[in-house]
């Protein structure tokens, strides 16, 4: 009883501090912000920019073009170009609808109070401009891998059986979500195929984790798997907003977790052309390399453990 009495409390502080510290600390944190022109052009915009201390992480660019090239390689999230016009502002809904929003708000004001001309350079989809749909899917992969990771153990399956368990699972897993999502939906504008490997890549590095660490731990491994991908890396994501739009360290510990680099490696291969795609596929690949090399270890070390048991035994 005084364990119920005590640990519920602590679990439900928990799940408080790490959904609601991010929220309420929403903000621009080193957030990549382009400025684009002459130097001597560019001078006061940036003056302005840097006056917001700690929001921006300034880049400079020569033009308008490299500026674009920049936020479609998913270097910058936005950019201010300073033209004979006056400045412009480009943005990249399709990165982060909060961050496009949010860097209206703060910079698209001109110095004469007239609103500053924005470009969206790389939209989301019209049928889901919000990103509501993209943002909305990490929680069922992430519910789905510990599903598939739970199942798997708890079946008893072990060794390469269990693996094939677990990547068969993810597989149809991402299939089923993309054709959700991409298909019906039509919440994703990129190549239907990469979308679907992103999804399920997302679903075999949770679901890896969460068998590997029962493969080793036992049961309680998949309570301790649930937790850290569930309690830390679902409210650390940045999905609704940007890594970059969460506190230190939130959104750093975000991308080494499973679904803030599934969020990460949508976004690349849904608008970007698969731009920046690299460090989350490399991050979601070793977490499914380390969970299903786990789950093969811990089924060696059981087989070892009743062979010295039969052997101990004979006379």
């Amino acid at each position: 009883m005084a364990a119920v009495v005590l640990l519920i409390p602590v679990l439900a502080a928990l799940a408080l501090w790490a959904f609601a510290w991010p929220a309420a600390r929403t903000a621009p944190h080193d957030l990549p912000l382009g400025v684009a022109g002459p130097a001597t052009a560019t001078a006061q915009v940036q003056k302005q920019l840097e006056a917001h201390e700690g929001a921006f992480e300034i880049h400079r660019y020569a033009d308008e073009a490299a500026a674009r090239d920049a936020i479609e390689a998913r270097t910058v999230y936005g950019a201010v170009v300073v033209t004979e016009q006056g400045p412009k502002l480009l943005t990249a809904s399709a990165a982060s609808p909060l961050v496009a929003q949010s860097l209206q708000q703060a910079v698209a004001q001109r110095a004469d109070g007239a609103p500053m001309q924005t470009v969206d350079v790389v939209p989301g989809s019209a049928d889901d401009p919000r990103g509501s749909v993209l943002t909305s899917s990490v929680m069922p992969m992430t519910l789905a891998g510990i599903a598939a990771g739970a199942v798997v153990t708890l079946l008893g399956l072990r060794g390469r059986r269990a693996v094939a368990a677990l990547v068969g699972a993810a597989a149809v897993v991402g299939t089923v979500a993309a054709l959700i999502a991409g298909s019906w939906l039509g919440a994703f504008t990129g190549s239907w195929w990469p979308e679907a490997g992103a999804l399920a890549l997302s679903t075999l590095a949770v679901s890896g984790a969460v068998a590997g660490l029962a493969a080793l731990l036992g049961t309680p491994g998949i309570g301790l798997g649930a937790f850290v991908v569930m309690m830390i890396g679902n409210p650390f994501s940045g999905a609704s907003s940007a890594p970059e739009m969460l506190p230190a360290p939130a959104g750093v510990i975000g991308q080494w977790l499973p679904p803030g680099a599934g969020a990460s490696l949508l976004r690349s291969v849904s608008f970007f052309d698969g731009a920046a795609a690299a460090g989350p596929a490399l991050t979601l690949a070793w977490w499914a390399a380390l969970g299903l090399g786990a789950v093969l270890l811990g089924s060696a070390l059981k087989r070892r453990a009743v062979s010295g048991r039969g052997s101990a035994r004979t006379p």
